[in-house]
C-alpha cells in the first residue's frame, strides 16, 4: 500500500472515530433515560379519600402507551411507573423514595395532592430530581429561586379564587358568602385568594367551615353553613367531599349561589354522583375543554381525545375532566421531553420544562397557552368561568388572567 493511501485510510479511520466520539458526546443520561428508554415516576391516590383522581394516572399512561406505539420519543420509550399514595403524605414520602432511589426514574410526573407534594418538596430538591407538573395549584410550586426542581401546571388556586370574588362583587355585592373548606393547605390557598380578592369587601364572608380528608360526611358543616343565613356558597372541596357538599345543600332546602372550585368540577365524577338536577347553576372555571360541551363536536383537539380515549383508555369516563387533564398534562410533558433530544439529564428536563413558549394541548381552550421561563414556573395562568345548566357547563365572560 502506497503512502499516500496510508495517509488516506488513517485519514478516514480517524474521521469515523471522531464522528463515532462526537456521536456520543451529544447523547448525556442521568438515571432513568437510555439509548432505549426514558422511565417516568408517577404518584397518585388510586385508593383513599381522593381515589376519583386515580383515573388522571390511568389516562397518562394510556396516553404514553400510545407515544409508543408512535415509535416513542425521539426512539426512546416511555416507562410509566404509577403508585399509589392514598392521598396520605407519609406514603407519598416512601413512594418517592422508592421511585427515586430504587426505580431509579429520570424524574416524577403530575403527582396528585398539596399535602402530599409538600411532604416530598423539600427531598425531590435535595435529590435534584424533577418534581414536574405536580397536581396542585398551590402558589409555593411557582418558585423556581428556592426550589428550581419543582413546577406546577395548572392555574394556582389564590389566582382562581379572585375569579369567583371578583364574580361576586359585581354580580351580587349584598352577598353572605358561606365557605366550606379542606383543612390543609391546598383548602387554605383557595380561602387567602378569595379573601384577598374581596378585599376591603371580605366580610361578606358570614360563615367558614373546614372538615378532614377523614371525616365520613360533611352533613354536619353543610347545616352549620346554611344556618348563618349565607345566599353564597364557595365549596372548596376534592370529588368525593363536593359531590356530597351539593347533594347535602340541595337536600335541606338551602339554595345559595354556588362556587365549586376547578378541581372538583368534574361532571362525571363529582357532579352526577351529587345529582345533575341539584347541581344547575353552580359556577366554576375551566382551562380546558369539557368533552360534553356540544361546541366542541367538531373540533379536532376534542375528535382525536375521543378516538384516543376508544382505543388507549375504553374503560375510561368520557363525562370525567379528569380524563382530559390526565392527557393534556402528559402532552405536555412529551412536548419537554421532545425538546430535550438526546440530552436527558435532568438538569436539561427543568431547562426545558421552563421554556415552553405558546405550547398548547388538543384540548386546551382557545386562547389559554402554556409559557414558561427561568422565573416563571407557572405554565398555564388563565381560565374560563362556566355555569352548569343541567347537562353540560355554559363558559360565559371572557377569559380572565395572562
Amino acid at each position: 500500500m502506497s503512502t499516500r493511501s496510508l495517509f488516506i485510510s488513517a485519514t478516514v479511520i480517524a474521521g469515523l472515530v471522531l464522528g463515532a466520539t462526537t456521536a456520543l458526546a451529544q447523547k448525556k443520561y442521568d438515571p432513568g433515560a437510555s439509548d432505549t428508554e426514558i422511565k417516568i415516576g408517577n404518584i397518585l391516590p388510586y385508593s383513599g379519600p381522593a381515589s376519583a383522581y386515580g383515573t388522571i394516572g390511568k389516562a397518562a399512561g394510556a396516553y404514553f402507551k400510545k407515544i409508543n406505539d408512535e415509535g416513542g420519543i425521539n426512539g426512546r420509550k416511555i416507562n410509566f411507573i404509577s403508585v399509589d399514595d392514598g392521598y396520605s403524605p407519609p406514603k407519598t414520602v416512601e413512594m418517592a423514595r422508592r421511585l427515586v432511589e430504587q426505580d431509579q426514574v429520570l424524574l416524577i410526573f403530575n403527582s396528585l395532592g398539596t399535602p402530599s407534594n409538600s411532604a416530598i418538596h423539600k427531598y425531590m430538591n435535595a435529590k435534584k430530581v424533577p418534581q414536574l407538573f405536580v397536581a396542585t395549584g398551590a402558589n409555593k410550586w411557582n418558585d423556581p429561586k428556592n426550589f428550581p426542581w419543582t413546577m406546577g401546571w395548572q392555574p394556582n388556586y389564590e389566582t382562581e379564587a379572585a375569579i369567583y370574588a371578583k364574580h361576586i362583587l359585581q354580580t351580587k355585592p349584598d352577598a353572605k358568602i358561606a365557605i366550606l373548606y379542606q383543612n390543609d393547605d391546598y383548602g387554605k390557598d383557595y380561602l387567602k385568594g378569595f379573601e384577598d380578592g374581596l378585599g376591603a369587601k371580605a366580610g361578606m364572608i358570614v360563615a367558614k367551615a373546614s372538615y378532614e380528608t377523614s371525616d365520613p360526611t360533611v352533613d354536619a358543616q353543610i347545616a352549620q353553613l346554611q344556618g348563618s343565613g349565607a345566599n353564597v356558597f364557595f365549596n372548596v372541596t376534592t370529588p368525593k367531599f363536593a359531590a356530597m357538599a351539593i347533594r347535602r345543600a340541595y337536600d335541606i332546602g338551602w339554595k345559595p349561589v354556588q362556587y365549586l372550585n376547578n378541581i372538583s368540577a368534574s361532571i362525571g365524577s363529582v357532579l352526577v354522583p351529587a345529582g345533575l338536577e341539584k347541581s344547575v347553576g353552580l359556577i366554576s372555571t375551566q382551562y380546558l375543554k369539557d368533552s360534553l360541551d356540544s361546541a366542541w363536536a367538531n373540533d379536532k383537539g376534542m375528535k382525536d381525545w375521543y378516538a384516543f380515549m376508544a382505543k388507549y383508555y375504553p374503560d375510561g369516563n368520557l363525562k370525567d375532566a379528569s380524563n382530559v387533564y390526565g392527557y393534556a398534562v402528559a402532552q405536555t410533558l412529551v412536548q419537554v421531553l421532545k425538546q430535550c433530544g438526546d440530552n436527558l439529564t435532568r438538569e436539561n428536563v427543568m431547562k426545558q420544562a421552563a421554556n415552553l413558549r405558546d405550547f398548547q394541548p388538543d384540548v386546551m381552550l382557545p386562547g389559554i397557552k402554556i409559557n414558561t421561563s427561568p422565573t416563571n414556573f407557572a405554565p398555564i395562568q388563565a381560565e374560563q368561568l362556566v355555569r352548569f345548566d343541567g347537562k353540560q357547563y355554559i363558559r360565559f365572560g371572557e377569559v380572565v388572567g395572562k
